[in-house]
């Protein structure tokens, strides 16, 4: 039951967002600062954001050398291009929109581990440098020289290096978020599940976590901005979800002797230090079929390869302590572009962000904004 203050206050809006990780917080950003006047309110069904927002890895990237060179099996040459623009133009906006010291970022490069299965694609480094450089400018792969330094395994034949990705921290970056939609006078409301939308009449029913009170919210537009969850509201979306392990270890008796953001096996496994911890993840390709997955659990055998990974070829020989085990629940399709589009008169979507929100979030939450605004 409602009082006459919350009907009167707290169920319609202009503006609607579903979904408070990267997406939705940057959609109602974009919006409002269009519209400074529209009552603009955001709906979560997590304490944090319930997807990957603040779950993923950290990395700053945009498609290590033999994830790019995979990408064109899949989309054509224009398209692979046009993704790694999407993404390294939105990093680059982030960053000028809050500054790297509010978002953590450190421009300590990227580098790919090749074992000597992946030999090959060292002989199309310089293609793939040409075919970037009408984003980039300069070369962006090359080999590192005297991998030795980095400590790894045998079994790393050669370590590609990318000098335009980096690391950050998401959590900062959520909170930076959050200070913008506070300025903007944004609510956000969480633990608030979203059951089902009348599409063209702007009507949405949800309900409160800690009671199965039913909530009846209206609004003049609804954007839907939760990337694989959208499958709940939307079932024959064209996507699936891909869930991610990532692990710490504890504080570390040695130091560790590099630092930036670390791939291998086409972008499936990466990993990176925090502090003096090892942090890695990733792996989903070792059991595609049970990852596709909303259930935030831990995967034994994707778990025991990244153990296995840690210390047979990053730390050879060491028995690591682990502290840390979480999964975030990505998108994914056929091909790895954005879903943004109309689905109802007053109901807008954005999922499908595979695996980098970070990078296209921000980005992707202004398109859905234009769009929105162009049928306005």
């Amino acid at each position: 039951m409602f009082s006459y203050w919350e009907k009167k206050n707290f169920l319609k809006y202009d503006f609607i967002v579903i979904g408070a990780g990267f997406v939705g917080l940057s959609t109602a950003i974009h919006w409002s600062r269009k519209f400074p006047k529209s009552k603009v309110l955001i709906l979560e069904r997590g304490i944090f954001p319930n997807g990957a927002s603040t779950k993923n890895a950290g990395f700053a990237c945009f498609g290590s050398l033999t994830e790019l060179l995979d990408d064109f099996w899949q989309m054509t040459p224009p398209e692979v291009l046009d993704l790694v623009k999407r993404r390294y133009k939105g990093l680059e906006s982030i960053r000028k929109e809050f500054g790297d010291r509010t978002i953590d970022y450190r421009p300590s490069k990227g580098f790919e581990l090749i074992d000597a299965s992946q030999l090959d694609a060292l002989d199309r480094i310089d293609e793939i440098n040409g075919f970037l450089k009408p984003i980039f400018k300069k070369p962006v792969f090359s080999l590192v020289p005297k991998r030795s330094r980095f400590g790894f395994s045998e079994k790393i034949k050669e370590i590609v290096q990318n000098q335009y990705e980096g690391e950050l921290d998401p959590g900062k970056y959520v909170e930076a978020l959050w200070k913008e939609a506070s300025r903007l006078g944004i609510k956000i409301l969480t633990g608030v599940e979203v059951l089902s939308i009348d599409q063209d009449e702007g009507k949405l029913l949800a309900k409160n976590s800690f009671s199965e009170e039913r909530i009846p919210f209206e609004a003049e537009k609804i954007a839907i901005c939760t990337n694989a969850f959208a499958k709940n509201l939307i079932p024959d979306l064209d996507l699936e979800p891909g869930r991610g392990l990532v692990m710490t270890t504890k504080e570390l008796d040695f130091k560790i002797p590099w630092k930036g953001s670390f791939h291998m096996d086409q972008g499936y496994v990466y990993f990176r230090k925090v502090g003096n911890r090892l942090l890695i993840g990733g792996a989903r390709n070792l059991d595609k079929e049970t990852e596709q997955t909303l259930s935030n659990e831990i995967n034994p055998k994707i778990k025991s390869h990244l153990i296995q990974l840690a210390e047979e070829i990053i730390f050879p020989g060491k028995s690591l302590e682990w502290d840390l085990e979480w999964t975030g629940i990505m998108a994914f399709g056929p091909k790895k572009v954005p879903i943004i589009q109309e689905i109802g008169k007053r109901t807008f979507l954005a999922a499908r962000l595979g695996g980098m929100g970070v990078a296209v979030g921000w980005q992707v939450g202004k398109e859905l904004s234009t769009l929105i605004r162009k049928r306005n």
